[in-house]
Order: C-alpha cells, then sequence, then structure tokens
C-alpha cells in the first residue's frame, strides 16, 4: 500500500476548507485533480475516505487517515523548517497547529498559551472551540492535534494528562433569587436559566441535585464572556467559572444559589503521541498556562 503526499495533502484540505473546489483552490490545482487525487487513495486502501456533504466530514476510515496525513505534514513542515534556518525568512514553511479547547478556558486561564503562541514564528494557530466533554471527538477525527477535554482515557495514539480544575457555581443577580426564594431554597423548576448551548449540562447537575427534571424557563447564550453578561442583566441564573466571577459575589450584584453548590470540572490535556518539536512546545506551553487551575 502506497499513499502519496498529494493525495494526503488533498484530503487534509478538503477537510480543512470543506468543499473540493475550496481545496483546490488552495492547493492551486483544479477541482479534478483533487477529485483525482482522493479517488486514488480511496482505491489503494480500499475504503470510502469521505462523506460528500457539505461540508465534505471523514468516514470512520478517513478520520484515520486524516490524523496520519495531518503528523506527517507536521513533519514535513518542520524539518523544512530546520533545514531553512540561516536562510531567508521565506525558505521557512509555516506549520499549522489545530487545538480544541473549550470556551470557558479559551476565555480564562488559555489566553496565556495564547499570548505565548504570538511569540512563536513561523506558525498558524487554529482553534476549534468545543465543549469540554466532546473535544476529545476531534482527536478521533483527527481535525486537531491537541485537545482540552474532561476525558481522562487517552484517544488512541494520544498522551494525556491532568491540568486542574475549573470550579462553577450556581448564581444569579439578587433581584432573581429573591424573586424565586421559597423558604430556605429556591423555586429552581420556575427560576429562568441560562445555557450556553445544548451540550451544557452544568445547569442541569443542580437541577438533579435538587430533584428537579422539568425544564425550566431556559435562555442560550452561545458566547463565554456574553453568558457571564447575561447572567450579570438578571436575565437568569448560570454556572459561571470562579475565574469569570469578577466582584459580583463581594459586591452584592450577584448571589450564591445555595453555600455548597458548584461543580468542578476535571481538564485534561490530549495530544497526539509524537516526536515533534512543536507538539512538545505546545504541551508546555499549556501546562504552564493551566498552573492557575484548581489541583
Amino acid at each position: 500500500m502506497q499513499m502519496r503526499p498529494e493525495q494526503l495533502a488533498a484530503l487534509v484540505a478538503i477537510v480543512d476548507h470543506g468543499t473540493f473546489d475550496a481545496a483546490a483552490r488552495h492547493l492551486s490545482v483544479t477541482p479534478s485533480a483533487v477529485s483525482q487525487r482522493v479517488r486514488a487513495l480511496e482505491s489503494e486502501v480500499g475504503r470510502v475516505l469521505l462523506v460528500r456533504s457539505t461540508p465534505v466530514r471523514t468516514t470512520a476510515a478517513g478520520a484515520v487517515l486524516l490524523r496520519l496525513a495531518r503528523q506527517q505534514l507536521l513533519l514535513e513542515r518542520e524539518a523544512l523548517t530546520e533545514l531553512a534556518a540561516g536562510e531567508s525568512a521565506g525558505g521557512a514553511a509555516r506549520v499549522d497547529l489545530p487545538l480544541a479547547v473549550n470556551a470557558d478556558s479559551l476565555a480564562t486561564w488559555f489566553t496565556a498559551a495564547v499570548h505565548a503562541c504570538a511569540a512563536w514564528p513561523g506558525i498558524t494557530l487554529r482553534l476549534h472551540v468545543e465543549d469540554q466533554d466532546h473535544s476529545a471527538a476531534l482527536l478521533r477525527a483527527g481535525a486537531v492535534l491537541g485537545a482540552i477535554t474532561s476525558d481522562p482515557v487517552p484517544v488512541q495514539g494520544c498522551d494525556v494528562e491532568r491540568l486542574g480544575v475549573m470550579r462553577y457555581l450556581p448564581v444569579a443577580t439578587a433581584e432573581i433569587a429573591e424573586r424565586h426564594s421559597r423558604g430556605r431554597g429556591y423555586d429552581w423548576a420556575e427560576m429562568p436559566m441560562i445555557r450556553f448551548n445544548d451540550k451544557d449540562d452544568l445547569q442541569h447537575r443542580v437541577l438533579a441535585a435538587h430533584g428537579v427534571d422539568a425544564e425550566p424557563p431556559t435562555h442560550y447564550v452561545p458566547s463565554s464572556q456574553a453568558f457571564v453578561d447575561a447572567v450579570y442583566a438578571g436575565l437568569g441564573w448560570g454556572m459561571v467559572p470562579e475565574d469569570q466571577m469578577g466582584d459580583g459575589l463581594a459586591t452584592g450584584r450577584l448571589v450564591r444559589l445555595g453555600a455548597r453548590a458548584r461543580a468542578d470540572v476535571p481538564l485534561y490535556w490530549q495530544r497526539w503521541r509524537l516526536r515533534s518539536t512543536h507538539v512538545e512546545r505546545l504541551t508546555g506551553t499549556v501546562r504552564d498556562a493551566a498552573r492557575v487551575l484548581r489541583r
């Protein structure tokens, strides 16, 4: 079995750019050439690799080859960069670093990692924002080389290390809390709630702990900072990262709903098991940035 570099490059370009036409423009070839390369690769491995949808997505077999293609491309560009050392800057190959990170980490501690990467020459950082409970799927699909995840079980071909814990507290404005106060507790079934998106189950963990299985009035705010702003605005209650709380509790602008209620979400760094300078450097950068997390 022989997989040619241009075939693997076509596979990566199609997935990254969503269509055969867009991949052709990126590679400066015709759409027909891209299609021929993929068909030849599928014929070589005897598997269908791509679902011709919009955007194009990989099959299970395609995900395996996509991961291989990205790893080969990364090592190739690192080698070219090393060869270009001491020559003109134009001789160096730019290295693509696709990562998956949850929105709350990106809005808080992970910014230190972004700042560190800004000082690295010759790279492009491509962040996929995904819930920590689902980001490992992007590793399995070959879409990213590393992911911030809540899953401690390593994806095949990856190493995993624990970073720390993000603590979330259920909070609301004093007005919301007072309006829905019932004795020593709250009317959780009627108090309006804010969710980040359909994958965000942190609020439901609190509801379940209070024996509530009904869905309260729910607002969706799919932005980490806007989510916090919405809680401060009195749109509803929500699980806010402790590091994003600001001085809300100290000033009384926010009320903690239950002295013991909280959710501690463990975070792990999963990345390719690959002898790559950039992967190792990135791992050290993520590890340093995560020192602010709870242990």
